[in-house]
């Protein structure tokens, strides 16, 4: 049996993650400390904190996130770029782990007391790379027993993450989770023309209409 590569970043992440709850050294080590970062170049941590989360929620909600959609949106990638999927689907995960936390180093690149950690943005991608292409996927919402449509879902999430952003709102890096959601939109929309000649967006606009129309809404 084949692994995917959604299953094989679960693993990986699980298995840093726990070891890093009892190892504060670890910890310390790849947390995203933006002043290590401007300071002492360690330009490795834009990576190394996708692999560790603050406890076993934080990590548990992150990977059964990305189980649940990257299987699916592997699959998708696969069938739009044929052999280059697979490469690209991972190439997207990781180099969102960079881009989805950059406007945070570049606001708190002197902030001694900023840290940040989890592979959320990275996560955002998937997701919003896979609402992208089917945008009829329905999403439900903590325990919520109402199915919200893909299309509706991503701007609704967009909207309020910016809100909680503006606010502040906890200890979450909601500016990751909208970098993150917003370079995977990118991703799929650039590269999907680049590679394969894919419209994306008129891709995801067949799919809304035939969602529409399924639903008699139209």
């Amino acid at each position: 049996m084949e692994l995917s590569i959604t299953l094989i970043i679960v693993i990986i992440t699980a298995l840093v993650s726990i070891g890093a709850f009892n190892n504060q050294k670890m910890m310390e080590d790849f947390i995203f400390y933006p002043p290590a970062v401007s300071q002492r170049n360690q330009w490795y941590r834009f990576f190394s904190c996708g692999l560790i989360h603050a406890d076993w929620g934080h990590l548990i909600f992150n990977m059964l996130a990305l189980y649940l959609f990257g299987r699916t949106v592997e699959v998708q990638f696969a069938e739009i770029f044929m052999d280059k999927g697979k490469p690209l689907y991972l190439l997207m995960y990781i180099v969102a782990l960079a881009v989805s936390i950059l406007p945070t180093y570049f606001k708190n690149k002197n902030n001694h007391q900023y840290r940040s950690l989890g592979a959320s943005g990275a996560v955002s991608a998937v997701i919003f790379a896979g609402l992208l292409i089917a945008p009829y996927t329905e999403v439900y919402i903590f325990f919520i027993p109402i199915p919200i449509p893909g299309f509706v879902f991503a701007p609704l999430y967009l909207i309020i993450s910016a809100i909680l952003d503006k606010k502040g709102a906890g200890n979450i890096n909601h500016s990751a989770h909208i970098w993150g959601a917003l370079f995977g939109l990118a991703f799929v929309i650039v590269l999907g023309k680049l590679i394969v000649d894919f419209d994306a967006i008129s891709y995801c606009i067949e799919g809304i209409k035939l969602y529409m129309k399924t639903k008699g809404w139209t």
